[in-house]
């Protein structure tokens, strides 16, 4: 049983997520994460880990796991958790903005997010604040469209267009 749409549409949230299709996206989070890492551009910053707070909320098409009730159909947050903490140890970057790349990066590639939303922040680095930090949001590069020539691509099919034409490219006479 489907529910009734409104009549009249509401103003978009700029705080949601991109729509992915016509069913738009499922959010799976990890909220308040805390790892340490050595991470810094400070003298002070570089031979002690410190604690980091991170924020990962990835969206994906409709899950199946939501109708299947099945792990194997969503986004395992234990494992990317895990891959959080992997991370934690093996990252060389300085600054939480190429953190945060790499996470965003992560749940695109490795965990299939169409968008995603990450938030790393470093608790009390001052004693005025509560925390400092850097929230990114990323999407997948959408997919070319069947058919459609693209960078070496379109060479090729300039060259197989040649061809059906009888045409066959080479050096000049």
């Amino acid at each position: 049983m489907s529910l009734p749409r409104p009549a009249m549409a509401l103003p978009a949230d700029p705080a949601a997520p991109p729509l992915a299709g016509p069913e738009g996206l499922d959010l799976v989070f990890i909220e308040g994460f805390v790892g340490h890492t050595v991470i810094g551009i400070h003298t002070s910053e570089l031979h002690q880990p410190q604690p980091l707070v991170i924020d990962v909320c990835a969206g994906l098409p409709p899950l199946r796991a939501c109708h299947s009730d099945a792990i194997g159909d969503t986004l395992d947050y234990g494992v990317l958790r895990e891959r959080l903490q992997r991370l934690m140890a093996e990252h060389r970057v300085t600054l939480l903005e190429a953190l945060a790349e790499q996470i965003a990066t992560l749940a695109l590639t490795e965990f299939g997010a169409h968008w995603v939303r990450v938030r790393v922040a470093k608790p009390r680095k001052f004693p005025d604040v509560s925390a400092v930090g850097v929230q990114i949001e990323r999407r997948r590069a959408p997919a070319a469209p069947a058919g459609a020539a693209t960078g070496t691509g379109q060479g090729a099919a300039a060259v197989l267009r040649l061809i059906g034409n009888g045409m066959v490219p080479g050096p000049s006479r």
